[in-house]
């Protein structure tokens, strides 16, 4: 059974809502939402739950574990091409041939998907052999999870970026790797790819 993190970063995922914005939509602070969802305290108040159930579209009962499915099946599936490999830790080729596909819910907005390698974004749950969404897009907020070609080489990490300074940050989930940092004209080899928009562990 997927524990109460699992289910909350399941609801955020299928209602399409960034943390900041769920954020706005519950009153619930940012940082809060993202310890809830990532395992990183469990200590949740019972009216938040309620809160967050009712801002992602679920039931108060499906996020503590205690009923079936968050809302009812009335779609199919698509197919969305598997690209090749993202690092999780330093940046990897990418193979954007693809000759696989990897089975979604049609309603996924989601444009193609990579496969995970290292352990850079484990505090995100996002780990060795998943398999992640990507919609593509050239740009992202702050905080959010992106795929972004360096040079020749990807990596999935979090982007913050400070146009005062003219640097970007890309951030891993993982306290053993150090940031990656750009600033001036350092960010001309940098290209978002797209948003992280789904994750599909290996072991489900």
């Amino acid at each position: 059974m997927s524990s109460l993190s699992e289910r909350i970063r399941h609801a955020i995922i299928q209602s399409k809502l960034s943390y900041s914005d769920l954020s706005v939509k519950t009153g619930i602070p940012k940082s809060a939402l993202q310890r809830y969802a990532t395992g990183e305290t469990d200590k949740i108040p019972a009216k938040y739950i309620e809160i967050i159930a009712r801002a992602t579209n679920v039931r108060p009962t499906y996020l503590m574990g205690w009923d079936a499915p968050p809302i009812k099946r009335t779609h199919g599936y698509k197919r969305i091409p598997l690209l090749g490999e993202i690092a999780c830790g330093e940046p990897i080729f990418a193979d954007e041939h693809h000759t696989e596909y990897v089975i979604a819910d049609e309603t996924l907005d989601a444009d193609y998907c990579l496969r995970c390698e290292g352990d850079s974004m484990i505090g995100a749950r996002i780990l060795d052999g998943d398999i992640v969404f990507i919609r593509s897009q050239s740009m992202v907020n702050n905080g959010e999870i992106a795929a972004v070609v360096i040079g020749d080489n990807a990596t999935l990490k979090r982007v913050y970026y400070y146009q005062s300074e003219n640097k970007l940050v890309l951030s891993p989930e993982n306290p053993k790797y150090a940031p990656f940092v750009y600033v001036g004209d350092e960010l001309e080899q940098i290209r978002i790819l797209g948003k992280a928009v789904a994750f599909q562990s290996d072991i489900d």
